[in-house]
C-alpha cells in the first residue's frame, strides 16, 4: 500500500508557532491525509483531516490508539490525571469522577458562575465609567479561574488566601509560558492541596464542590477511594483544563463579536428578552442565538486547535498504512474550515449552527472538545459558564476593540491571541 504524501522539508508538528501555517499550506497541497519528517525524533508524523478517519482514530477504532506525541512534557505539568492517563487506569478515573459532572450537579453552580459574573460586570461598568478600555484576555482569564478554582474548593478557597495571604493558583492566569519553570511551580500546589483533603478529614463538614465530590467517590468494583496523589492529579488537571481552553473561547469569542455589529445587536436583542436574575442550566442552554456565538467562535478557534494520538498496532487511514507506534495528529482548527464540509468556512456565520446546516453536517467535522470516550469530561460545565457569561455581558455593556491592529496567532498548547485583546466598553 502507497504511503501518503507530503513535504520534503521535515518539521516539528505542535513544536513551533510556525506549525499553524505550514500545516495549512500542507492541507492545501496534499489533502485529507498527509506525513512529515519530524527531525527532533527522527520518524515520519501522520496529518488527519477527514471526518471519516477522525471518527476511526477517535471513536470506531479507539482502543487502537493512545495518547500521542506532546504528553510526556504535559505529565510533567499535570501527573497521571485523565487528561494524560491510559488505560485500565483512565477508564477508573473516568468512571469515578463522571457524576461530578452531570446536568444535576452543573446546574447547582449557577449561583457561583453569576456571583463572580457580577464581580467583574462590575469591574467593566467602572472601566466604561472612566473611558479605560479593559484588558479583555486578562479578565476572561481570571473571571474563568475563579469559577474553576470555587467549583473545586469551595469555601477553602478563601481560607488558603488568608493563610497564603494571597492566592497562590493565580500563577496559572497571571503566568503564560507553559515551560519546565512554571510546571515546577505549579506542581508544587500539590502540597497545598494535599492539606485541604487532610484538613477535611480532621475537621469533617459539608461541602458542594469537586474536591468533596472525588473524596466521595469510590471505584464501583472494589468499593475502593482515590488514593491521594490520584486526587490530587486530578484537582491539578481539572484547574488547567477547566480554566485555560474556556478564557481562550471566551477571548476569541468577543473578539468575533466585536467584529460583527449585526451578531452583537441579536445577541443584545435575546439577552434582553431573558431577564431572569439568575440562569439555570436549562435556561442558559435556551439561549440559542449565544450558543450559536460561542459555537461558531469555536469552529474558527478552538483552543484545543491540534490532538495526538498514538497506533498500538497498524491502521489505514485515508487509504494509506500507519505502522504501529505512529504518531498521529487531528487539528480541529484544519478541521473546521475543511471546505468540504463548511461553506464560505473562513466566516463567522453563527446561523451555521441552526436549522438544516446544523442537521446535515458531517458529525465528526466539528469536534471541539474531542469526541469518543475521551472527549472532554467538562464540556457541559464549560458551556454553561459560557452562555452565562456571555448573555450577563451582553445585556449591560457593548465591546469594541480598542485598536485595529492584526490579531496573530499564538498555536501553541492552546490557540489563543499572542498579544492582550484590548477593549472599549460602553454601558448600554
Amino acid at each position: 500500500m502507497a504511503l501518503p504524501p507530503g513535504p520534503t522539508d521535515g518539521f516539528d508538528l505542535g513544536g513551533s508557532d510556525e506549525s499553524l501555517a505550514l500545516m495549512r499550506d500542507c492541507f492545501g497541497r496534499f489533502g485529507d491525509t498527509y506525513r512529515v519528517f519530524a527531525p527532533s525524533r527522527g520518524v515520519y508524523n501522520y496529518v488527519i483531516n477527514h471526518p471519516d478517519d477522525i471518527k476511526r482514530v477517535l471513536l470506531s477504532n479507539h482502543r487502537n490508539y493512545t495518547k500521542g506525541e506532546g504528553m510526556d512534557r504535559v505529565k510533567i505539568l499535570l501527573g497521571n490525571g485523565i487528561m494524560t492517563s491510559e488505560g485500565d487506569f483512565w477508564r477508573r478515573q473516568r468512571r469515578m469522577m463522571q457524576p461530578a459532572f452531570h446536568r444535576r450537579v452543573i446546574d447547582q453552580f449557577a449561583g457561583l458562575i453569576d456571583e463572580v459574573n457580577e464581580k467583574f460586570a462590575e469591574r467593566w461598568a467602572a472601566s466604561a465609567a472612566r473611558r479605560e478600555p479593559i484588558n479583555l484576555t486578562d479578565d476572561v482569564s481570571e473571571l474563568t479561574l475563579e469559577i474553576v478554582l470555587r467549583s473545586i474548593f469551595g469555601s477553602d478557597l478563601a481560607r488558603i488566601e488568608q493563610q497564603m495571604g494571597a492566592n497562590p493558583f493565580e500563577v496559572v492566569a497571571k503566568e503564560t509560558n507553559r515551560d519546565l519553570k512554571f510546571a515546577f511551580r505549579f506542581r508544587s500546589l500539590a502540597k497545598l492541596v494535599a492539606e485541604v483533603i487532610q484538613r477535611r478529614r480532621r475537621e469533617p463538614e459539608a461541602h458542594f464542590d469537586f474536591l468533596a465530590m472525588l473524596m466521595a467517590t469510590r471505584d464501583r468494583d472494589s468499593g475502593e477511594p482515590m488514593a491521594d496523589k490520584e486526587m490530587i492529579d486530578e484537582v491539578l488537571t481539572l484547574i488547567v483544563a477547566g480554566h485555560e481552553t474556556t478564557a481562550a473561547a471566551l477571548t476569541w469569542t468577543w473578539y468575533l463579536v466585536s467584529q460583527h455589529p449585526g451578531v452583537a445587536s441579536a445577541l443584545e436583542s435575546e439577552s434582553d428578552r431573558v431577564t431572569a436574575e439568575r440562569l439555570g442550566l436549562d435556561a442558559a442552554e435556551s439561549l440559542s442565538y449565544a450558543h450559536q456565538v460561542i459555537q461558531e467562535a469555536l469552529r474558527l478557534y478552538p483552543p484545543g486547535w491540534l490532538l495526538t494520538r498514538r497506533t498500538i498496532e497498524a491502521d489505514e487511514l485515508g487509504g494509506y498504512a500507519i505502522g504501529p507506534r505512529s504518531d498521529v495528529f487531528i487539528s480541529p482548527y484544519m478541521l473546521h474550515r475543511h471546505p468540504a464540509f463548511w461553506s464560505d468556512a473562513e466566516e463567522f456565520k453563527p446561523e451555521r449552527f441552526a436549522g438544516v446546516d446544523a442537521a446535515e453536517r458531517h458529525r465528526f467535522s466539528y469536534i471541539p472538545f474531542a469526541v469518543g470516550p475521551r472527549h472532554c469530561i467538562g464540556e457541559g460545565l464549560a458551556m454553561f459558564e459560557m452562555l452565562v457569561h456571555v448573555h450577563r455581558m451582553s445585556q449591560r455593556f457593548r465591546l469594541t476593540r480598542a485598536s485595529d491592529e492584526p490579531i496573530e496567532l499564538e498555536a501553541q498548547i492552546n490557540l489563543r491571541p499572542r498579544s492582550n485583546l484590548m477593549m472599549t466598553v460602553a454601558l448600554r
